[in-house]
């Protein structure tokens, strides 16, 4: 593939140029090691290091051209140097150009948020599908170019990565597209050059303080999104969580409400729970779903909602919301045939952790009993590990604290970090198991009839990360097996 370099730069916000634009350009890398001869390397100031420290090697790689925000103190004479004021953002116009701009081929619509951003994206891709388009999906689980699945490694995507994905979905007729978007990917700048259709906000609790440092900053991380939809686009808010009005405060886009407690332009309302599913009232509709819980209640009137706003028929939205399937990993349950539920869950940070047992104590109700498997990840938020097991221990009968993916951290003194957030009375009915396959069994192991175990923590990953190698774990197959000893 070739492409003139001026036409790469047609949406960049360029300071000074120097050299020839009227140069063919057969690569586009933000990755030094990758640069190509003839190719345009953009320098790009890292979280753990800066692209411009390379830009020498790249010159001498022959490249054609370099993107940056300072210019070197030598320059080649065979390379165009473009300078410009923020080359993160430069390279989400440079790669939406390189691949054609593919998403203004498609209603790409993105969601963020703290938790639910996985299952409205995905239940908006099966949806699609439902109503008889071809779809794309962008999410945490995995990404789809019409029914091709694509491993994921990044809740969202480089902008390399992402407009080719994006690009790949116009070359399979995909019409729609639903991709999660991460408060990472828009302090990076990593959706920059995007056209949106719409966006959609779910809700906002404490995450990724490691990286954001402060819950103001990481809410304005996602408010961002908000601020480059353009006035064609819709924004979809959940006015539920005082962060929604905040969200759209700046936006051009037309902004719509969705609610499980007030007057909005899209109302939920949850009737009957049920441990495999839920009664739920949509704008004075009932349908049967296959979700449960007060947290997926919002996911679907965010999702109903956002159907209806992408030009789905509203009557046939309705039928298939009964059709959809949860996600794996999120709320996902297994029975023994003695009567003991487990429950595995992606739940991960304090607010997911009280949605998610608060659900379970509705269903099991005031002479059920509820035991915790739970971990926190290293490397992470540390403020976090005792709000969680706190959380934790006050609706469960029986916590146990055991390893999630502790990274470069000895998982012990994760779980001390943990308990030290419980009182001495929660600590009596705390267990530490390090061993997190152990400590799924010792809970399956020890529950009664009409007990629920909640696995919380790792949903859908097939991966525990110790000591910077991922070994293969999958909370689904691991409570499966401990059901199958139990009942040998």
């Amino acid at each position: 593939m070739t492409t003139k370099l001026n036409h790469l730069l047609e949406n960049v916000d360029v300071i000074e140029i120097i050299g020839n634009t009227d140069k063919n350009i057969t690569s586009v890398e933000s990755d030094s090691r990758k640069a190509e001869q003839n190719g345009l390397f953009v320098a790009v100031k890292g979280v753990t290091t800066d692209g411009h420290k390379y830009i020498p090697v790249v010159s001498s790689a022959h490249v054609a051209a370099v993107v940056c925000e300072e210019f070197p103190t030598i320059l080649d004479k065979g390379v165009t140097y473009v300078k410009v004021k923020d080359s993160a953002e430069a390279l989400g116009h440079i790669a939406s150009a390189w691949y054609g701009h593919p998403s203004s081929h498609l209603t790409l619509v993105g969601v963020t948020g703290t938790n639910g951003k996985t299952t409205t994206a995905t239940l908006l891709y099966e949806m699609a599908k439902l109503e008889g388009y071809k779809a794309g999906l962008l999410s945490t689980v995995c990404n789809y170019i019409g029914e091709k699945a694509v491993p994921s490694t990044h809740t969202t995507p480089d902008p390399l990565t992402l407009n080719r994905l994006l690009g790949e979905m116009v070359s399979e007729g995909c019409d729609y597209a639903f991709m999660e978007v991460s408060s990472h990917s828009t302090d990076q700048k990593r959706v920059a050059g995007l056209v949106f259709s719409g966006g959609i906000f779910t809700n906002l609790t404490r995450d990724h303080l490691d990286y954001h440092g402060t819950v103001d900053n990481y809410m304005r991380a996602k408010k961002r999104f908000f601020d480059m939809l353009g006035p064609d686009a819709f924004a979809l808010i959940n006015i539920d969580d005082k962060s929604g009005r905040f969200m759209v405060q700046n936006t051009k886009a037309k902004v719509y409400t969705y609610s499980l407690r007030t007057d909005a332009d899209f109302r939920g309302k949850v009737i009957e729970t049920r441990l495999d599913g839920t009664l739920l009232e949509l704008n004075g509709h009932e349908v049967d779903v296959m979700f449960t819980g007060k947290f997926n209640a919002y996911n679907l009137t965010g999702v109903y909602g956002a159907s209806i706003l992408c030009g789905f028929n509203p009557s046939d939205v309705l039928v298939n919301m009964s059709r959809l399937v949860p996600v794996a990993g999120r709320f996902q349950p297994f029975v023994s045939p003695d009567g003991v539920a487990a429950i595995v869950d992606y739940a991960h940070t304090p607010d997911a952790l009280v949605n998610v047992l608060d659900t379970i104590r509705d269903i099991v109700g005031t002479n059920g009993k509820v035991i915790t498997v739970v971990g926190a990840g290293g490397n992470r938020d540390h403020g976090k590990r005792p709000m969680m097991a706190q959380e934790a221990a006050c609706r469960s009968d029986i916590l146990i604290l055991s390893s999630d993916n502790p990274r470069n951290e000895e998982p012990e003194a994760i779980i001390e970090e943990m308990a030290a957030g419980l009182s001495e009375e929660e600590l009596k009915r705390t267990i530490k198991i390090t061993d997190r396959r152990v400590a799924i069994q010792e809970a399956v192991a020890m529950a009664a009839p009409g007990t629920v175990v909640l696995i919380a923590g790792k949903g859908h990953e097939t991966y525990q990360e110790v000591k910077g190698v991922r070994h293969h774990f999958d909370d689904a197959e691991e409570v499966r097996e401990a059901l199958r000893k139990r009942n040998q």
